[in-house]
């Protein structure tokens, strides 16, 4: 199995048009130019698992997979993907999801004492919903060796204290919106993600 390079993943986000040009307002509350949809390429199982399952492997690549307990995954965005990482590398998963705005294990899900932790998002941008499931990880008393996603498109400003895994490394800019360029402030903004923006 070859693992896909920065390009292929771009070439299907873009020729699904899940690679969106225009002004976003991302769940940070920071602006962008370029908003990348997760939801229309896990519409495609086909392109889905084509996807996990070169991300899977890359996972095998950095990280002994046999000390991973258990994937988490904060909903929305990494519930697909750590269920398709979950198959290809025979874990089990379960998702975290925000109550009043904290993440929290529900569901009948649960996380034991000690357990060695792999975080599967789909994009990164910031870093910050990771930490803050990371906290929900910590608090139940798990240990997080690893985050695994499609694309981070924060680049090098991602850091997350543990080794992060992805397809893709971008660096896309953000702004926040008091410093937008002229051009930008010229475009109405669009909302398109799972969380409502600051």
């Amino acid at each position: 199995m070859f693992v896909m390079n920065e390009n292929e993943v771009l070439k299907i986000y873009k020729s699904i048009g899940a690679l969106l040009e225009g002004h976003f307002i991302l769940s940070s509350g920071l602006r962008s130019r370029m908003y990348l949809q997760s939801a229309l390429v896990f519409s495609n199982s086909k392109i889905a698992e084509t996807l996990c399952k070169s991300l899977a492997h890359k996972i095998k690549k950095s990280v002994d997979v046999n000390s991973i307990d258990l994937i988490v995954s904060p909903a929305m965005g990494g519930v697909i993907v750590g269920y398709e990482l979950s198959r290809h590398l025979d874990k089990t998963n379960i998702f975290v999801e925000r109550v009043d705005g904290v993440f929290s294990v529900r569901r009948g899900f649960s996380i034991r004492e000690g357990s060695k932790i792999l975080v599967v998002e789909d994009i990164v941008t910031t870093g910050k919903s990771s930490l803050e499931c990371f906290k929900c990880i910590n608090d139940h008393g798990g240990e997080v060796i690893a985050e695994a996603a499609l694309i981070n498109r924060g680049g090098n400003t991602v850091d997350l204290g543990v080794p992060l895994i992805t397809l893709a490394n971008l660096d896309i800019p953000n702004y926040e919106l008091n410093n937008l360029p002229e051009d930008l402030k010229k475009i109405p903004a669009v909302k398109p993600g799972s969380r409502p923006g600051k």
